[in-house]
């Protein structure tokens, strides 16, 4: 992104601008916003997946334009919170923005995007170096900006409910493992283990009850009892195992197979 540096009020306003135009706002002054290269493209995608997927987040974008004046315009890489799912620019900022730096990036022009932002009310902006060594730098109003490296995490309180690895902001299979812990969050699981182990629970109980069910028929098969259809059927319905060890009870002594399940 380029564009000269002025400190008089450009004639643009941002109602001018049409969704798709390849133009953001900065104190009236066109900005003009090149396509994004393959490293960078795919970096945006997997960040934008893994933010949206937190169990705590539940609005997200790829480069929403936000206007918090009719002479600004800004469009970050992912935007996490105020994010309506409506027509047109949005009103104020989000909560935490994602800006991804790569190759040819204008640092001047970066950093007036970043200002902007957090003047407009964005809590966060994370700044992911794709050039250079990998790097992620997070930005907060009235602070230095802090360095978090490959191996490190990222948090974001009130915003984001896990940390965020910053390989997961790049690098496919890190962003990949992440947003599986999340939508296992999502539907009430801890992580993947605890769904394995409520599997191996769920066919343990399971291979429990089948004892049972096969004990039955083997006692009534010995004791030389016809088994119908329907007994079949009311053993194969039963799956509470104090049931079914009455019914392997009463299986040594009852007359008949039909008695064993009677006012089951």
């Amino acid at each position: 992104m380029r564009r000269t540096l002025s400190t008089s009020k450009g004639p643009f306003r941002a109602d001018q601008i049409r969704s798709g135009d390849p133009y953001e706002l900065s104190n009236g002054h066109a900005i003009h916003c090149m396509t994004t290269g393959g490293r960078g493209s795919r970096a945006n995608l997997l960040g934008g997946s893994v933010l949206d997927s937190d169990p705590a987040v539940e609005e997200a974008g790829i480069h929403t334009g936000y206007s918090p004046s009719s002479d600004t315009l800004r469009a970050p890489g992912v935007a996490v919170g105020n994010v309506p799912n409506t027509p047109g620019w949005v009103q104020g900022a989000p909560s935490l923005a994602v800006e991804y730096a790569d190759t040819g990036q204008d640092e001047k022009e970066l950093a007036g995007k970043i200002a902007e932002l957090l003047g407009a009310g964005t809590q966060k902006v994370w700044v992911v170096r794709l050039s250079g060594p990998r790097r992620v730098e997070v930005h907060k109003s009235g602070q230095e900006p802090r360095f978090v490296h490959p191996g490190e995490e990222l948090t974001a309180p009130g915003i984001l409910q896990n940390p965020v690895p910053v390989d997961a902001l790049y690098d496919r299979q890190a962003a990949h493992a992440v947003i599986l812990r999340n939508l296992l969050q999502r539907q009430g699981y801890r992580d993947l283990d605890e769904v394995r182990g409520e599997g191996w629970n769920q066919g343990r109980q399971e291979g429990q009850l089948q004892g049972l069910r096969d004990s039955i028929l083997i006692v009534l098969q010995a004791r030389g009892l016809t088994i119908g259809d329907a007994a079949r059927s009311a053993l194969a319905a039963i799956d509470d195992p104090a049931v079914l060890s009455r019914l392997l009870t009463r299986a040594a002594t009852a007359p008949t197979a039909d008695e064993v399940f009677a006012g089951e």
